[in-house]
């Protein structure tokens, strides 16, 4: 017979301090990177001390499948009162009747949205991907496009505007089951209460995606889509500068059927250190401190456009309502993935996107698109939004110039990212 072979109890007590320089050096080095370079992606935010501490806490190995006093595993007290926390400060800050934080991310909110309210086939109205419109919203490479029949809704050519008069129009002649509102390169309030008078004309279920804005919602700075949407997805990191993660707010008749959606027929068990991060992001999002880093960074924005638009990169839309700035850079006889590329070259990041109504694939799109979570984060202000406008110009016009790494590189230098050794405390 076999004998199990076992290891002394000194072995067993080291095993989680095995060393790793291989993995130790790429984190050094993200670190670095950092260090280095400005980051305007507009989908990405710095994450505080404490959600980096909540996520490497006890709370990252627990089995939490189901939800708070319905768990399928034992030992779940405090998963459940942490989960719970993350409900009640979600339905609080948002005034929704119910919330489901659970989601991984964003897209599994989208999904979990789509299979609580749809059926394969079943007719949509969302926002072109060209138009600025996400993955999610039809995408043939995304199960949106694959599983369901989506019709594209777009912007009017003379201001880049969402044309409500052509989404009820569509609407009427679709008759979809359900209409999306949302985007992730508009930078632009969306008229909730307008997209709700369309649904209920044509009898939809009206979802709004708001995870670029719904942050700012929380804040008061943009109006929120919670009084008029049946569903809301949204995320926790970006604005709200949490973990990366998703979350979907409903109406109390729609509860049950979200939740199902989520679990068991989406995905497993929640992580429960997600939920503890997420739940101390709700909590600071409902503070005076960051409705005012809310109205700063919308500020810096609207700075950051006006001081493209000097440059010859006009705003997409004539200016921004959030976060977000897009900007058309034909001007500088560039695609936007030439300037993107030039840029992070410089150590400047942001991304490309399509400009509505270019002739072009979307993968040589004129757009840039931006935003200001990360530097306001740490601290910059218009000036410096001014000063950064003039990177771009300058690291995209003359590549082969040093001057603009060497001016990236002392800005980065003046505002230092946080802690990179987190401290649940801090």
């Amino acid at each position: 017979m076999a004998t199990l072979v076992t290891s002394d109890r000194s072995t067993q007590a080291t095993l989680a301090d095995v060393p790793d320089p291989e993995l130790d050096g790429l984190v050094a080095a993200e670190e670095e990177r950092r260090g280095r370079q400005v980051n305007l992606l507009a989908g990405e935010n710095v994450a505080s001390p404490r959600v980096r501490a909540l996520l490497g806490s006890a709370f990252a190995d627990k089995y939490a499948e189901g939800y708070p006093e319905r768990r399928h595993h034992t030992g779940c007290g405090p998963a459940d009162s942490v989960e719970s926390l993350a409900v009640a400060r979600a339905k609080a800050l948002f005034g929704a009747e119910h919330a489901n934080v659970q989601p991984y991310s964003g897209s599994v909110a989208v999904l979990a949205t789509a299979a609580a309210l749809l059926r394969p086939g079943d007719a949509v109205l969302a926002m072109s991907l060209a138009h600025g419109g996400h993955l999610t919203h039809g995408s043939s490479a995304n199960f949106s496009g694959k599983w369901f029949s989506v019709s594209p809704y777009g912007v009017r050519e003379s201001d880049g505007l969402i044309d409500l008069d052509q989404v009820r129009d569509q609407a009427r002649a679709v008759r979809p089951k359900v209409i999306v509102a949302g985007a992730i390169s508009y930078p632009r309030a969306i008229d909730w209460e307008g997209f709700r008078a369309v649904a209920d004309e044509v009898g939809a279920y009206f979802v709004a995606d708001a995870a670029q804005t719904l942050g700012l919602s929380a804040a008061g700075v943009v109006p929120s889509p919670v009084p008029y949407a049946d569903v809301v997805c949204g995320v926790t990191h970006k604005v709200l500068g949490g973990p990366r993660g998703g979350l979907i707010l409903c109406t109390r008749e729609l509860a049950e059927r979200v939740d199902r959606a989520v679990f068991p027929f989406i995905q497993g068990g929640p992580m429960v250190n997600q939920l503890a991060a997420k739940a101390y992001a709700l909590g600071r999002a409902a503070t005076p401190a960051f409705a005012a880093y809310a109205g700063r960074t919308v500020a810096n924005a609207r700075s950051l456009a006006v001081a493209l638009d000097a440059r010859g990169l006009r705003p997409l839309t004539g200016g921004t309502d959030t976060h977000l700035v897009t900007v058309d850079a034909r001007a500088l006889g560039l695609t936007g993935r030439e300037v993107e590329q030039r840029c992070e070259s410089a150590g400047l990041l942001l991304g490309h996107c399509a400009v509505p109504y270019e002739d072009a694939p979307p993968a040589r799109g004129s757009g840039l698109r931006m935003g200001t979570l990360s530097v306001t984060t740490l601290g910059m202000g218009e000036p410096e939004t001014v000063e950064i406008a003039s990177l771009i110009h300058a690291a995209a016009t003359s590549p082969a110039d040093r001057s603009a790494t060497e001016g990236v590189r002392a800005l980065a230098m003046r505002f230092p990212g946080l802690s990179t050794k987190p401290q649940c405390g801090s």
